[in-house]
């Protein structure tokens, strides 16, 4: 059994033994260059403002739940992302594109916070911050400060998710080996498990427990 390699919040893993960076020289150069790239310290940020960053830092650290170090470094990396205009390619037609309507949404955090709590989001506490972004999943199709709720969370989650599961301490704690190319896979079937990969320890459900 090898290393078991670092985990979002040094987190439980599943899959003991495990480092996906074992598998780094597997990969081509290119795709070995952009995995490790993700590893490197943050470079500062060029799209959030400082009177931003704040703000939605405290926001992504709520929706993945990431309470300490070490941390996946979603805000710089969505930050790339929203500096680089590298978006999907598309926009609901009733949602600012994306850049303004993470920049509409993070006014619209602070000034709930200030209203609930007579400062601003990210300086609440956890479950004040919580209970915020909480009635915002909550409202739906409805409208919040100008916005659709509901397809103003699937921006936040979507961007969220995409960013936290393309770092290698996330493939660690899901268990993940990483890009196939150009290795290719051996044990394609359900339920099969490649020479190099470890099986889960101790499997449950992370909503209802074990």
């Amino acid at each position: 059994m090898g290393r078991t390699g670092p985990t979002p919040g040094g987190t439980p893993t599943h899959f003991p033994g495990f480092d996906v960076l074992e598998q780094a020289d597997h990969w081509d150069d290119v795709t070995r260059a952009a995995v490790l790239a993700r590893l490197e310290t943050p470079q500062p940020l060029r799209f959030f403002t400082a009177d931003e960053e704040p703000t939605a830092s405290a926001l992504l650290d709520q929706l993945l739940d990431q309470r300490s170090e070490p941390r996946v470094p979603v805000l710089a990396m969505i930050d790339q992302r929203l500096a680089d205009c590298e978006t999907d390619g598309w926009h609901y037609d009733d949602l600012p594109p994306d850049s303004e309507a993470w920049r509409a949404s993070l006014r619209g955090l602070d000034r709930e916070a200030e209203v609930a709590h007579g400062r601003r989001f990210a300086d609440c506490d956890w479950l004040e911050q919580s209970a915020i972004i909480a009635h915002v999943q909550d409202l739906g199709s409805e409208s919040w400060h100008d916005l659709p709720a509901g397809k103003l969370w699937s921006l936040w989650t979507r961007y969220a998710g995409t960013a936290f599961y393309s770092h290698p301490y996330a493939w660690n704690e899901i268990g993940f080996s990483g890009p196939a190319y150009p290795r290719g896979y051996k044990n394609a079937t359900v339920g099969g498990r490649e020479p190099y990969e470890v099986p889960e320890q101790d499997p449950q459900d992370p909503v209802i427990g074990s």
